[in-house]
């Protein structure tokens, strides 16, 4: 499942998502664009690329933002700005990042249920009794060029407020929960 996202993320950041494959019609694309698009604030849907995980632009765009549906099991849909695309290829393929800039990527509609994401290990795919998974609600994402400027923030989900995943990693970023956490997982026997 997390191998599906590193897939987009690589396929988007090689160019791959960027017209080649565009989608003319086939059953259930105006879904896939309303599930993607629903992980983004109005005035960015207006003008997003909407691209499936396989690389084929469901539909283009001329702004800033390349949004995603959710792929099977795994987080939910999402909309990711150049430096998030860089974030992406890097995480996905084990690579140093360093930010540029400040990023933003937007998840507005949440986790999937039987998603979420381990807020100290960037590579788990699975809850496990040691590795703070998390569910989250409608929320977006920031990476930041200066990873130290994330010091004195919380490094764990269970606050009010944003929070660190993956601090200490190269893959680092502020999440910042705009809405009710839904219920979360739970480890396999546990």
């Amino acid at each position: 499942m997390v191998h599906r996202i590193r897939l987009a993320a690589v396929l988007a950041t090689t160019g791959l998502l960027s017209g080649i494959g565009t989608a003319a019609s086939a059953d259930g694309v105006e879904d896939r664009i309303a599930e993607a698009l629903s992980a983004a604030p109005p005035g960015i849907r207006e003008t997003a690329t909407v691209s499936d995980l396989d690389g084929t632009v469901l539909r283009p765009g001329d702004g800033a933002y390349t949004c995603f549906p959710a792929p099977e099991k795994v987080a939910g849909p999402m909309c990711m700005d150049g430096e998030w695309m860089r974030w992406m290829d890097a995480w996905s393929g084990g690579k140093p990042f360093q930010a540029g800039r400040v990023g933003i990527a937007y998840m507005l509609a949440g986790d999937a249920p039987n998603g979420g994401a381990s807020n100290v290990d960037p590579a788990a795919s699975q809850p496990t009794t040691k590795n703070d998974w998390v569910v989250e609600g409608p929320h977006l994402m920031v990476i930041v060029p200066d990873n130290a400027t994330l010091e004195g923030l919380p490094t764990t989900p269970d606050t009010d407020g944003p929070y660190v995943m993956w601090p200490g990693t190269p893959y680092a970023h502020i999440m910042v929960p705009v809405a009710e956490r839904p219920a979360q997982r739970q480890a396999e026997g546990g």
